[in-house]
């Protein structure tokens, strides 16, 4: 039987996350999981937005998409992405406990006829896969496992952060130490590698704007990976994604480094080794470096 979410893409989910977005759509009916997506959704705001509005536009921005999902009738709000988590989540929350910051946001979203009264819940996939789904659910989809294949596991410093250790972000996992990732990779017949690295800062957004003021972050991503003789480093964030596996060339050039390791989305792993189609439904071929090792491992 399926639980059904009212579904928040955001904006990665078009362009560079899209290998997330669609791997995730795939696995989801397997696990039992209908995702129904937000209707006239906008972009949540995350950093940069913030940084340029000021927080209560940026809030009302999350704040009309939760109103909108109010009107869809489901309780629970999804999303994927890590800064949309934040972003979607920090909002609810202040209009649930703030009553002077709810009249501001109703305020705001009164203009477009438009109000919200805290009443949803926001939950982050992977929270929803280790606590609705559950991992003995996952293994039992594994009908190709990814034996022998060795899984850097690199969640980021915003997935955990700051609601996975509280009652109302599910109770899923710890900020310093989080261990779902690995759990995801193990059951997929992967070997998670033991990842100190695993919550360091990538640079965020900075990254677009100034990378070269944090390649030296992703140097020691990268460098701990090779040091574990990971395959593949495994993420479950967007803009982690895309900085770790873009960047590597320019990490090469400034450090003397000879980095080429590609790095892929949980639900990309899951897809595999749910043997499904590795492009078509794992979006394997939308990665920068090639990511044909976990085909290879495939059902070994």
């Amino acid at each position: 039987m399926s639980k059904k979410y009212t579904y928040y893409p955001g904006c990665s989910s078009e362009g560079s996350g899209s290998h997330l977005d669609i791997s995730l759509r795939a696995i989801a009916p397997k696990l039992g999981v209908e995702l129904e997506d937000l209707n006239d959704w906008n972009c949540c705001g995350a950093s940069v937005t913030h940084v340029e509005a000021g927080a209560l536009p940026t809030a009302a921005l999350s704040a009309r998409n939760l109103a909108n999902a109010q009107k869809q009738g489901n309780a629970e709000v999804v999303t994927s992405c890590a800064a949309c988590y934040l972003k979607t989540h920090q909002t609810n929350e202040k209009v649930r406990d703030k009553p002077g910051f709810k009249d501001k946001i109703n305020e705001a979203l009164g203009a477009a006829g438009m109000s919200y009264d805290g009443e949803l819940h926001v939950r982050h996939a992977c929270e929803v896969i280790v606590n609705d789904v559950g991992l003995d659910k996952v293994r039992e989809q594994v009908t190709k496992p990814l034996t022998g294949l060795k899984v850097a596991p690199y969640v980021g410093c915003q997935t955990v952060r700051p609601f996975a250790g509280t009652d109302r972000g599910g109770e899923y996992d710890t900020y310093d130490d989080p261990e779902f990732l690995d759990d995801f990779i193990e059951a997929c017949g992967a070997e998670a590698v033991e990842y100190d690295a695993k919550t360091a800062c990538c640079g965020g957004a900075v990254s677009l704007m100034s990378p070269d003021k944090t390649l030296g972050l992703m140097k020691k991503i990268l460098d701990e990976a090779k040091e574990k003789q990971a395959d593949v480093i495994a993420t479950p964030c967007p803009l982690c994604q895309q900085n770790v596996e873009m960047y590597q060339a320019q990490v090469n050039e400034k450090f003397g480094t000879d980095h080429n390791i590609p790095v892929v989305f949980y639900s990309q792993l899951m897809a595999v080794a749910f043997g499904m189609d590795p492009d078509k439904d794992g979006c394997l071929d939308r990665n920068t470096i090639s990511a044909d090792v976990v085909k290879q491992k495939a059902g070994g």
